[in-house]
């Protein structure tokens, strides 16, 4: 035991502490919904990925309980071993169908679908171009692989354009560019369609990751490249069921059967993780289907503009847009966690992002709208904004 390397932990924790960037966990005794209880106190809930409503919608449930009983509480095993049971199968049909890709492959998490996903498809003579905001998975899975690596400013084509043709001068046997479909802690909408321009006079494959907009972006919910109307242009998408459809386990990488059969063959977290559990296959089914009736999705984009609307009227500084991400902009990291501790107190559950999660000097409270939220509690949550903000 080196006494040295723990006095070292704690050095790092402190500096942490002094800088006001340690994150603390609050404990919620209460399902996920537009209001949680912290211990014996009911609070608003806006800093939740539950942007549907569903994570404890009772159809949900009920599905879940009904496949508790039918399938069992968990596999116990990996995929290719005993792992596979005839609802995963429907699982992934019907995500395909959703997402309009050919074929579906489930993975624990989409952490793990993006860990497996560049090392499986990329080697030493490709090239992979990823934006400079993506998500730590997408920035993780990047450096499992062996290709080059190349960085584009945040939707910046004429970047994107100069590192393919790096790429090209390079050598680059092929070259995929990947980016999220909506970017977590800004609420910007990646220019999908722009993308697919410069794939395709670069001859590139094309991938995003839309953990932030399956199930309500689009007009049927369907995601970014709905959004963006470049359905049929787009090679891979991942995403997740841990936010808008249910919120509880689960990822997913949708592509061609060429690339799913590879990725069942080598992806190393497919190959090595158990599968999702029963119950949460069950419940992810019945949130696509509440997702395709369209009617929570509506109430979303209702509260979103509401919300907006209201923040801007107060005078908040908003980074601009249309999604349900709706960051306020504080900048420091002492006065972002002290806004927040002063709507939890106030009944206004939210949380303060500060550096490594987003840029030192861009500290915020990133608050996110859900269909599950009413006028009122919106209304509550803008006036607890304005007397903590001073």
């Amino acid at each position: 035991m080196s006494q040295r390397f723990y006095e070292h932990l704690a050095a790092e924790l402190d500096a942490i502490e002094e800088q006001g960037l340690t994150k603390s966990e609050q404990q919620i005794t209460s399902p996920q919904s537009g209001t949680v209880s912290l211990g014996d106190r009911s609070v608003v809930n806006l800093c939740a990925n539950n942007y549907l409503g569903l994570a404890d919608h009772p159809e949900i449930l009920a599905a879940s309980r009904a496949a508790l009983d039918e399938y069992g509480f968990g596999m116990a095993s990996v995929r290719f071993i005993c792992g596979t049971q005839d609802q995963h199968k429907e699982l992934e049909a019907s995500i395909s169908e959703f997402v309009g890709f050919d074929d579906t492959i489930l993975y624990p998490s989409c952490f793990d679908a993006n860990g497996g996903l560049f090392e499986t498809l990329l080697g030493p003579e490709d090239a992979v171009i990823s934006d400079a905001l993506n998500h730590a998975s997408i920035i993780d899975g990047v450096r499992l692989c062996k290709a080059k690596r190349y960085r584009y400013a945040n939707n910046d084509m004429g970047e994107l354009e100069e590192r393919l043709k790096e790429a090209d001068a390079a050598g680059a046997r092929f070259k995929l560019i990947t980016t999220d479909g909506v970017f977590s802690m800004d609420g910007f909408i990646a220019r999908l369609d722009e993308i697919c321009d410069l794939a395709e006079k670069y001859d590139a494959l094309v991938h995003f990751d839309d953990c932030h907009a399956t199930g309500f972006l689009g007009a049927n919910g369907k995601g970014t490249h709905e959004y963006r109307g470049c359905m049929d242009r787009v090679d891979i998408t991942t995403g997740t069921l841990g936010k808008a459809l249910g919120g509880a386990s689960g990822g997913y990488t949708s592509a061609r059967p060429e690339i799913v059969n590879l990725l069942r063959q080598r992806s190393r977290p497919y190959l090595f993780s158990n599968s999702v559990a029963p119950p949460v296959v069950a419940g992810s089914l019945k949130a696509l289907e509440l997702a395709r009736r369209g009617d929570v999705r509506e109430k979303l984009w209702d509260n979103t503009a509401y919300f907006r609307g209201k923040l801007e009227e107060a005078g908040f500084d908003i980074l601009p847009g249309e999604h349900p991400i709706i960051p306020i902009m504080l900048y420091d990291a002492k006065k972002a966690a002290d806004f927040a501790a002063g709507a939890r107190a106030a009944g206004i559950y939210v949380t303060a992002f500060s550096f490594p999660v987003v840029p030192k000097g861009q500290a915020r409270i990133r608050t996110q709208m859900s269909s599950a939220l009413s006028r009122d509690e919106i209304d509550r949550a803008v006036d607890v904004f304005k007397s903590v903000s001073g």
